[in-house]
């Protein structure tokens, strides 16, 4: 007769999709039957490589504001990580405490050094100060005559070797 029917709106449901995506996010239907891409296509190595960077270089100011690394141990620890030597975060933090604790072993070596050289010292002034005391002692045995008031320094006999017979 000429109308024109309007049909129904044919219902696209996701419920299918939503429920197969959180099959996938616990790690279904991803074995290597189902991959098409290379596996850098899928994640790529710079993608990885720019997320370790980003974690380990804030690590490291981290660990700089709150003082727990000085600014050239910082310096060094940014070279090395953009060198690729951390793989990932714990193995930055156990290189920091261990060059933490080579250095606090470090000073603590140089200042029992310096404390022995300062004793040292100290003991060899003293050993000094009493054999310049000895010296002294021995050249100011002043003998004064009754009549000449000029001091005269005693003088130290030769001990006499006996004679072998």
């Amino acid at each position: 007769d000429g109308y024109v029917t309007r049909k129904p709106v044919n219902i696209h449901s996701r419920a299918r999709v939503q429920r197969k995506n959180e099959a996938k996010r616990k790690g279904r239907h991803m074995g290597h039957g189902k991959r098409k891409g290379t596996a850098d296509a899928r994640l790529p190595s710079k993608v990885i490589w720019m997320r370790r960077q980003r974690v380990l270089r804030r690590l490291l100011k981290k660990y700089r504001e709150s003082k727990k690394i000085d600014k050239h141990l910082y310096h060094v620890l940014y070279l090395k990580c953009k060198g690729g030597t951390f793989k990932n975060k714990r193995t930055l933090v156990e290189f920091i405490h261990k060059a933490k604790a080579e250095k606090a072993r470090e000073k603590s070596l140089t200042d029992q050094a310096e404390a022995r050289r300062l004793k040292a010292r100290a003991a060899r002034d003293r050993r000094a100060a009493r054999v310049d005391e000895k010296r002294g002692v021995e050249s100011e045995k002043v003998t004064t005559k009754d009549d000449d008031e000029t001091p005269q320094v005693a003088e130290k006999k030769p001990k006499k070797k006996a004679d072998k017979k």
